[in-house]
């Protein structure tokens, strides 16, 4: 039997296939105000903007190729029980060879109605875009399958479950500062082990993480080796 092994990603993961991080300097919230292209009222305002806004980086998505880290992690899938939980709205886990990958804030290749937001349609990579008028088949207008600010997060329930079984617990590339899924650290067992990796020093409460300062590639490079030797 495989140990289970859950990983939790964030904007770091995605950062060396060129994928811009919202937060960091000269990240997309230095271009966009938060409130005009990641809220209902954003889209409500200004359906054109956000529109456009995601069909840009739609564009850099399918120029974007999976790191080191991603195909490490599918690697892993030899040897572990490998369910990724990614707070990433890109398909590079899946596109790397990860075959259980939960997403918690949507899916940048999928579109949803403003009717129902739970029913998806996926994005050709040949029409990678959403246009004002373009509708699903019940005549509602076409919005990207994300989850924005103020809106529910479903797959939550489903990450948690999984972080509450699993032996080992990894975290990359993300501050732990975003709920709800900065709290998926509080449904890991006491005593199992805890894996973060970043460049960056992160913040947090607990006392009995492996901290591996470095980016994705090299720092998924490590946790492998650690992982086979332990």
């Amino acid at each position: 039997m495989k140990k289970k092994l859950v990983v939790l990603t964030g904007a770091g993961m995605s950062a060396e296939s060129g994928i811009s991080t919202f937060r960091d300097a000269g990240g997309l919230w230095d271009q966009y105000r938060v409130e005009d292209v990641a809220t209902p009222e954003g889209f409500h305002a200004n359906p054109k903007l956000v529109l456009d806004f995601y069909n840009q980086q739609r564009h850099k998505l399918l120029q974007a190729k999976p790191n080191d880290g991603h195909i490490g992690l599918a690697q892993l899938e030899k040897d572990f029980d490998v369910q990724i939980i990614t707070q990433n709205i890109d398909n590079l886990h899946e596109r790397a060879g990860s075959t259980h990958v939960i997403h918690l804030h949507g899916e940048l290749m999928k579109a949803c109605s403003v009717r129902d937001l739970n029913k998806t349609y996926d994005i050709s990579p040949e029409k990678p875009e959403i246009h004002l008028g373009d509708k699903d088949p019940f005549g509602s207008q076409l919005r990207p399958f994300i989850v924005w600010f103020g809106e529910a997060v479903p797959m939550i329930e489903p990450a948690i479950r999984e972080v509450e079984s699993s032996d080992i617990f990894v975290v990359i590339g993300t501050s732990l500062n975003v709920y709800p899924a900065a709290g998926l650290l509080n449904y890991v067992n006491n005593g199992q082990p805890i894996y973060l990796i970043d460049p960056k020093e992160v913040r947090t409460y607990r006392n009995d993480i492996h901290f591996i300062q470095k980016g994705a590639s090299e720092g998924v490079k490590e946790l492998t080796k650690l992982l086979l030797n332990a």
